[in-house]
Protein backbone atom coordinates (compact mmCIF):
# COMPACT_ATOMS: atom_id res chain seq x y z
CA UNK A 1 0.00 0.00 0.00
CA UNK A 2 2.82 2.43 0.88
CA UNK A 3 4.48 1.63 -2.45
CA UNK A 4 1.28 2.59 -4.31
CA UNK A 5 0.95 5.89 -2.41
CA UNK A 6 4.62 6.72 -2.99
CA UNK A 7 4.37 5.97 -6.71
CA UNK A 8 1.31 8.19 -7.10
CA UNK A 9 2.89 11.11 -5.24
CA UNK A 10 6.07 10.76 -7.32
CA UNK A 11 3.97 10.74 -10.50
CA UNK A 12 2.16 13.93 -9.47
CA UNK A 13 5.44 15.67 -8.58
CA UNK A 14 6.82 14.67 -11.99
CA UNK A 15 3.78 16.19 -13.71
CA UNK A 16 4.17 19.42 -11.75
CA UNK A 17 7.90 19.60 -12.50
CA UNK A 18 7.24 19.16 -16.23
CA UNK A 19 4.47 21.75 -16.10
CA UNK A 20 6.50 24.53 -14.50
CA UNK A 21 10.05 23.55 -15.42
CA UNK A 22 9.53 22.60 -19.07
CA UNK A 23 6.21 23.68 -20.58
CA UNK A 24 5.83 26.95 -18.64
CA UNK A 25 9.44 27.85 -17.92
CA UNK A 26 9.03 31.25 -19.55
CA UNK A 27 6.31 33.50 -18.13
CA UNK A 28 3.68 34.26 -20.77
CA UNK A 29 0.02 35.15 -21.05
CA UNK A 30 -1.97 31.92 -21.35
CA UNK A 31 -4.39 32.22 -24.26
CA UNK A 32 -7.77 30.49 -24.36
CA UNK A 33 -6.68 28.04 -27.08
CA UNK A 34 -3.65 26.93 -25.05
CA UNK A 35 -5.75 26.69 -21.88
CA UNK A 36 -8.35 24.51 -23.60
CA UNK A 37 -5.61 22.20 -24.88
CA UNK A 38 -4.09 21.83 -21.42
CA UNK A 39 -7.55 21.32 -19.89
CA UNK A 40 -8.06 18.45 -22.33
CA UNK A 41 -4.70 16.96 -21.27
CA UNK A 42 -5.49 17.11 -17.54
CA UNK A 43 -9.04 15.79 -17.99
CA UNK A 44 -7.73 12.93 -20.15
CA UNK A 45 -5.19 12.04 -17.45
CA UNK A 46 -7.91 12.08 -14.80
CA UNK A 47 -10.25 9.88 -16.83
CA UNK A 48 -7.41 7.53 -17.79
CA UNK A 49 -6.55 7.07 -14.13
CA UNK A 50 -10.00 5.48 -13.72
CA UNK A 51 -8.56 2.46 -15.56
CA UNK A 52 -5.58 2.37 -13.20
CA UNK A 53 -7.95 2.43 -10.22
CA UNK A 54 -9.93 -0.47 -11.69
CA UNK A 55 -6.79 -2.55 -12.17
CA UNK A 56 -5.42 -1.84 -8.68
CA UNK A 57 -8.67 -2.57 -6.86
CA UNK A 58 -9.78 -5.53 -8.95
CA UNK A 59 -6.60 -7.41 -8.10
CA UNK A 60 -6.32 -5.80 -4.62
CA UNK A 61 -2.70 -5.07 -5.44
CA UNK A 62 -0.65 -4.65 -2.24
CA UNK A 63 -3.90 -4.94 -0.26
CA UNK A 64 -5.54 -1.85 -1.76
CA UNK A 65 -9.32 -1.90 -1.52
CA UNK A 66 -9.33 -4.18 1.51
CA UNK A 67 -9.75 -1.33 4.00
CA UNK A 68 -13.27 -0.63 5.20
CA UNK A 69 -15.17 1.90 3.11
CA UNK A 70 -18.20 2.94 5.14
CA UNK A 71 -20.02 3.86 1.92
CA UNK A 72 -19.68 0.25 0.71
CA UNK A 73 -20.84 -1.55 3.84
CA UNK A 74 -23.90 -3.70 3.06
CA UNK A 75 -25.30 -7.02 4.22
CA UNK A 76 -23.56 -8.67 1.27
CA UNK A 77 -20.33 -6.71 1.87
CA UNK A 78 -20.09 -6.26 5.66
CA UNK A 79 -16.38 -5.37 5.54
CA UNK A 80 -16.95 -2.57 3.02
CA UNK A 81 -14.31 -3.72 0.52
CA UNK A 82 -14.13 -2.15 -2.96
CA UNK A 83 -13.60 -4.21 -6.10
CA UNK A 84 -12.41 -2.72 -9.39
CA UNK A 85 -15.81 -1.66 -10.71
CA UNK A 86 -16.98 -0.06 -7.46
CA UNK A 87 -13.66 1.78 -6.95
CA UNK A 88 -13.54 3.08 -10.53
CA UNK A 89 -17.12 4.36 -10.31
CA UNK A 90 -16.45 6.07 -6.98
CA UNK A 91 -13.25 7.67 -8.29
CA UNK A 92 -15.05 8.95 -11.39
CA UNK A 93 -17.96 10.33 -9.35
CA UNK A 94 -15.64 11.97 -6.83
CA UNK A 95 -13.50 13.43 -9.61
CA UNK A 96 -16.55 14.95 -11.33
CA UNK A 97 -17.86 16.43 -8.07
CA UNK A 98 -14.49 17.90 -7.09
CA UNK A 99 -13.97 19.24 -10.61
CA UNK A 100 -17.36 20.95 -10.60
CA UNK A 101 -16.83 22.44 -7.14
CA UNK A 102 -13.47 23.84 -8.29
CA UNK A 103 -15.38 26.04 -10.76
CA UNK A 104 -16.77 28.01 -7.80
CA UNK A 105 -13.19 28.45 -6.63
CA UNK A 106 -12.33 29.89 -10.05
CA UNK A 107 -14.98 32.61 -9.64
CA UNK A 108 -13.30 33.80 -6.44
CA UNK A 109 -9.77 33.58 -7.87
CA UNK A 110 -10.89 35.74 -10.81
CA UNK A 111 -12.19 38.38 -8.36
CA UNK A 112 -8.93 38.27 -6.37
CA UNK A 113 -6.82 38.75 -9.48
CA UNK A 114 -9.03 41.64 -10.54
CA UNK A 115 -8.93 43.26 -7.11
CA UNK A 116 -5.13 43.06 -6.92
CA UNK A 117 -4.69 43.83 -10.64
CA UNK A 118 -2.42 40.82 -11.04
CA UNK A 119 -0.78 41.02 -14.49
CA UNK A 120 -1.95 38.23 -16.79
CA UNK A 121 1.71 37.42 -17.45
CA UNK A 122 2.21 36.09 -13.90
CA UNK A 123 -1.16 34.55 -13.07
CA UNK A 124 -0.04 31.05 -14.03
CA UNK A 125 2.84 31.27 -11.54
CA UNK A 126 0.48 32.26 -8.71
CA UNK A 127 -1.93 29.46 -9.57
CA UNK A 128 0.86 26.87 -9.83
CA UNK A 129 2.30 27.52 -6.38
CA UNK A 130 -1.15 28.12 -4.94
CA UNK A 131 -2.39 24.74 -6.11
CA UNK A 132 0.81 23.02 -4.95
CA UNK A 133 0.18 24.38 -1.47
CA UNK A 134 -3.50 23.46 -1.75
CA UNK A 135 -2.61 19.83 -2.52
CA UNK A 136 -0.50 19.67 0.65
CA UNK A 137 -3.29 21.19 2.76
CA UNK A 138 -5.89 18.85 1.32
CA UNK A 139 -3.68 15.83 1.97
CA UNK A 140 -3.59 16.80 5.66
CA UNK A 141 -7.34 17.45 5.78
CA UNK A 142 -8.11 14.13 4.08
CA UNK A 143 -5.87 12.25 6.53
CA UNK A 144 -7.52 13.94 9.50
CA UNK A 145 -11.02 13.52 8.07
CA UNK A 146 -10.47 9.82 7.38
CA UNK A 147 -9.32 9.19 10.94
CA UNK A 148 -12.28 11.10 12.35
CA UNK A 149 -14.75 9.11 10.28
CA UNK A 150 -13.16 5.79 11.21
CA UNK A 151 -13.17 6.61 14.92
CA UNK A 152 -16.42 8.56 15.12
CA UNK A 153 -18.82 7.32 12.43
CA UNK A 154 -21.46 9.86 13.50
CA UNK A 155 -19.29 12.63 12.06
CA UNK A 156 -20.57 11.57 8.63
CA UNK A 157 -23.86 13.26 9.52
CA UNK A 158 -21.97 16.40 10.60
CA UNK A 159 -20.22 16.53 7.22
CA UNK A 160 -23.52 16.00 5.44
CA UNK A 161 -25.08 18.86 7.41
CA UNK A 162 -22.15 21.14 6.50
CA UNK A 163 -22.72 20.43 2.80
CA UNK A 164 -26.45 21.16 2.99
CA UNK A 165 -25.94 24.39 4.96
CA UNK A 166 -23.29 25.52 2.48
CA UNK A 167 -25.65 24.79 -0.41
CA UNK A 168 -28.46 26.77 1.20
CA UNK A 169 -26.08 29.69 1.70
CA UNK A 170 -25.11 29.55 -1.99
CA UNK A 171 -28.78 29.54 -2.97
CA UNK A 172 -30.16 32.26 -0.72
CA UNK A 173 -27.26 34.55 0.28
CA UNK A 174 -26.43 37.01 -2.49
CA UNK A 175 -22.77 37.74 -3.18
CA UNK A 176 -22.07 40.77 -5.36
CA UNK A 177 -18.33 40.07 -5.43
CA UNK A 178 -17.43 43.47 -3.95
CA UNK A 179 -15.62 41.87 -1.03
CA UNK A 180 -13.92 38.72 -2.34
CA UNK A 181 -12.94 35.92 -0.03
CA UNK A 182 -9.77 36.82 1.79
CA UNK A 183 -9.96 40.62 1.45
CA UNK A 184 -9.75 40.98 5.23
CA UNK A 185 -6.62 38.84 5.09
CA UNK A 186 -5.17 41.25 2.52
CA UNK A 187 -5.86 44.27 4.71
CA UNK A 188 -4.21 42.54 7.64
CA UNK A 189 -1.16 41.57 5.55
CA UNK A 190 -0.63 45.14 4.35
CA UNK A 191 -0.73 46.41 7.94
CA UNK A 192 1.71 43.97 9.54
CA UNK A 193 4.00 42.88 6.68
CA UNK A 194 6.49 44.85 4.56
CA UNK A 195 4.72 45.00 1.20
CA UNK A 196 6.02 46.70 -1.93
CA UNK A 197 3.86 49.28 -3.69
CA UNK A 198 3.96 47.52 -7.04
CA UNK A 199 4.79 44.24 -8.76
CA UNK A 200 8.41 43.29 -9.37
CA UNK A 201 8.20 40.90 -12.27
CA UNK A 202 7.46 37.33 -11.20
CA UNK A 203 9.16 37.76 -7.80
CA UNK A 204 7.21 36.92 -4.65
CA UNK A 205 9.85 38.67 -2.53
CA UNK A 206 12.52 41.31 -3.19
CA UNK A 207 15.36 42.73 -1.14
CA UNK A 208 15.53 46.52 -0.86
CA UNK A 209 18.55 47.97 -2.60
CA UNK A 210 19.15 45.01 -4.93
CA UNK A 211 18.79 44.83 -8.68
CA UNK A 212 15.54 42.84 -8.36
CA UNK A 213 13.94 45.57 -6.24
CA UNK A 214 14.64 48.14 -8.96
CA UNK A 215 13.50 46.00 -11.87
CA UNK A 216 11.39 47.63 -14.54
CA UNK A 217 7.67 47.71 -13.66
CA UNK A 218 5.35 45.28 -15.38
CA UNK A 219 3.00 46.62 -18.06
CA UNK A 220 0.13 48.51 -16.50
CA UNK A 221 1.97 49.43 -13.29
CA UNK A 222 0.82 52.73 -11.81
CA UNK A 223 4.28 54.06 -10.97
CA UNK A 224 7.86 53.47 -11.99
CA UNK A 225 9.30 54.14 -8.53
CA UNK A 226 8.41 51.84 -5.66
CA UNK A 227 8.29 54.24 -2.72
CA UNK A 228 7.88 51.43 -0.18
CA UNK A 229 11.14 49.84 -1.33
CA UNK A 230 12.94 53.20 -1.32
CA UNK A 231 11.85 53.84 2.27
CA UNK A 232 12.91 50.40 3.51
CA UNK A 233 16.41 49.88 4.98
CA UNK A 234 18.96 48.43 2.57
CA UNK A 235 18.81 44.63 2.50
CA UNK A 236 15.28 44.36 3.96
CA UNK A 237 13.24 41.53 2.50
CA UNK A 238 9.82 42.67 1.30
CA UNK A 239 6.90 40.74 -0.14
CA UNK A 240 5.27 41.84 -3.38
CA UNK A 241 1.55 42.05 -4.23
CA UNK A 242 2.11 38.82 -6.18
CA UNK A 243 2.80 37.06 -2.88
CA UNK A 244 -0.36 38.59 -1.41
CA UNK A 245 -2.29 37.11 -4.32
CA UNK A 246 -0.72 33.74 -3.52
CA UNK A 247 -1.77 34.06 0.14
CA UNK A 248 -5.38 34.74 -0.84
CA UNK A 249 -5.45 31.87 -3.36
CA UNK A 250 -4.22 29.51 -0.62
CA UNK A 251 -6.72 30.92 1.89
CA UNK A 252 -9.68 30.62 -0.47
CA UNK A 253 -8.83 27.02 -1.31
CA UNK A 254 -8.62 26.23 2.40
CA UNK A 255 -12.13 27.63 2.81
CA UNK A 256 -13.48 25.76 -0.21
CA UNK A 257 -11.84 22.54 0.98
CA UNK A 258 -14.20 22.63 3.97
CA UNK A 259 -16.99 21.97 1.43
CA UNK A 260 -15.23 19.76 -1.10
CA UNK A 261 -13.57 17.31 1.29
CA UNK A 262 -16.89 16.33 2.97
CA UNK A 263 -18.41 16.08 -0.51
CA UNK A 264 -16.00 13.36 -1.58
CA UNK A 265 -16.45 11.56 1.75
CA UNK A 266 -20.12 11.28 0.77
CA UNK A 267 -19.00 9.06 -2.13
CA UNK A 268 -16.25 7.06 -0.44
CA UNK A 269 -14.20 7.01 2.75
CA UNK A 270 -11.34 5.14 1.07
CA UNK A 271 -8.39 7.57 1.56
CA UNK A 272 -6.68 6.66 -1.73
CA UNK A 273 -9.82 7.31 -3.79
CA UNK A 274 -10.49 10.54 -1.88
CA UNK A 275 -6.95 11.84 -2.35
CA UNK A 276 -6.47 10.86 -6.00
CA UNK A 277 -9.81 12.30 -7.12
CA UNK A 278 -8.96 15.56 -5.33
CA UNK A 279 -5.48 15.70 -6.86
CA UNK A 280 -6.63 15.21 -10.45
CA UNK A 281 -9.40 17.78 -9.99
CA UNK A 282 -6.89 20.31 -8.62
CA UNK A 283 -4.20 19.64 -11.25
CA UNK A 284 -6.45 20.92 -14.01
CA UNK A 285 -7.60 23.97 -12.08
CA UNK A 286 -4.98 26.33 -13.60
CA UNK A 287 -5.80 25.55 -17.22
CA UNK A 288 -9.52 25.53 -16.42
CA UNK A 289 -9.19 29.03 -14.96
CA UNK A 290 -7.61 30.40 -18.12
CA UNK A 291 -10.12 28.55 -20.31
CA UNK A 292 -13.10 30.02 -18.42
CA UNK A 293 -11.57 33.40 -17.51
CA UNK A 294 -13.34 35.25 -20.29
CA UNK A 295 -16.58 33.27 -20.02
CA UNK A 296 -17.20 33.23 -16.26
CA UNK A 297 -20.09 35.70 -16.45
CA UNK A 298 -21.91 33.50 -18.96
CA UNK A 299 -22.39 30.64 -16.47
CA UNK A 300 -24.62 32.55 -14.05
CA UNK A 301 -26.80 29.50 -13.32
CA UNK A 302 -23.84 27.24 -12.55
CA UNK A 303 -23.70 28.38 -8.92
CA UNK A 304 -27.27 27.14 -8.44
CA UNK A 305 -26.32 23.81 -10.03
CA UNK A 306 -23.32 23.48 -7.70
CA UNK A 307 -25.56 24.16 -4.70
CA UNK A 308 -27.93 21.41 -5.85
CA UNK A 309 -24.98 19.03 -6.21
CA UNK A 310 -23.94 19.81 -2.63
CA UNK A 311 -27.49 19.14 -1.41
CA UNK A 312 -27.51 15.85 -3.33
CA UNK A 313 -24.24 14.59 -1.85
CA UNK A 314 -25.14 15.94 1.60
CA UNK A 315 -28.44 14.04 1.62
CA UNK A 316 -26.67 10.98 0.19
CA UNK A 317 -24.11 11.14 2.99
CA UNK A 318 -26.76 11.29 5.71
CA UNK A 319 -29.06 8.61 4.23
CA UNK A 320 -26.60 6.33 2.38
CA UNK A 321 -27.73 3.09 4.11
CA UNK A 322 -31.40 3.75 3.39
CA UNK A 323 -30.76 4.80 -0.22
CA UNK A 324 -28.68 1.69 -0.89
CA UNK A 325 -31.64 -0.49 0.04
CA UNK A 326 -33.86 1.46 -2.37
CA UNK A 327 -31.51 1.92 -5.34
CA UNK A 328 -29.67 -1.37 -5.02
CA UNK A 329 -26.26 -2.31 -6.42
CA UNK A 330 -26.20 0.54 -8.95
CA UNK A 331 -26.50 3.12 -6.19
CA UNK A 332 -23.28 5.04 -7.04
CA UNK A 333 -24.06 4.96 -10.76
CA UNK A 334 -27.36 6.74 -10.10
CA UNK A 335 -25.54 9.36 -8.04
CA UNK A 336 -23.05 9.92 -10.87
CA UNK A 337 -25.83 10.31 -13.46
CA UNK A 338 -27.71 12.76 -11.24
CA UNK A 339 -24.56 14.89 -10.76
CA UNK A 340 -23.98 14.96 -14.53
CA UNK A 341 -27.62 15.89 -15.15
CA UNK A 342 -27.58 18.74 -12.62
CA UNK A 343 -24.32 20.23 -13.90
CA UNK A 344 -25.36 19.84 -17.52
CA UNK A 345 -28.67 21.50 -16.75
CA UNK A 346 -26.88 24.45 -15.12
CA UNK A 347 -24.65 24.96 -18.16
CA UNK A 348 -27.53 24.67 -20.63
CA UNK A 349 -29.71 27.04 -18.60
CA UNK A 350 -26.87 29.59 -18.45
CA UNK A 351 -26.28 29.49 -22.20
CA UNK A 352 -30.00 29.51 -23.03
CA UNK A 353 -30.94 32.50 -20.85
CA UNK A 354 -28.71 35.60 -20.59
CA UNK A 355 -27.97 37.14 -17.22
CA UNK A 356 -30.72 39.56 -16.10
CA UNK A 357 -28.23 42.37 -15.47
CA UNK A 358 -26.79 42.06 -18.99
CA UNK A 359 -30.30 41.92 -20.44
CA UNK A 360 -31.17 45.20 -18.75
CA UNK A 361 -27.92 46.76 -19.93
Amino acid sequence: MIWIWGSFVAFVLLLLALDLGVFHRQAHVVKTKEALAWSAVWITLGLAFTGVVYFLYESHWHGIGLTTDLMSVTAANPLGHNDGGAAALKFLTGYLIEKSLSVDNIFVIAMVFGMLKVPALYRHRVLFWGILGALAMRAVMIAVGTQLIMRFTWIIYVFGGILILTALKMLFVKDDGSDPMGSSLLRWARKVLPVTDRYHGEHFMVKAGTQASHAAPVPGANEEVDRAVDRAPHGTWMITPLFLALIVVEFTDLVFAVDSIPAIFAITTDPFLVFTSNVFAMLGLRSLYFALEGMIDKFHHLKTALALVLILVGVKMMTHSWLKDILGANFNLWVLLMVVAILGGGVIASLASPDENKRRA
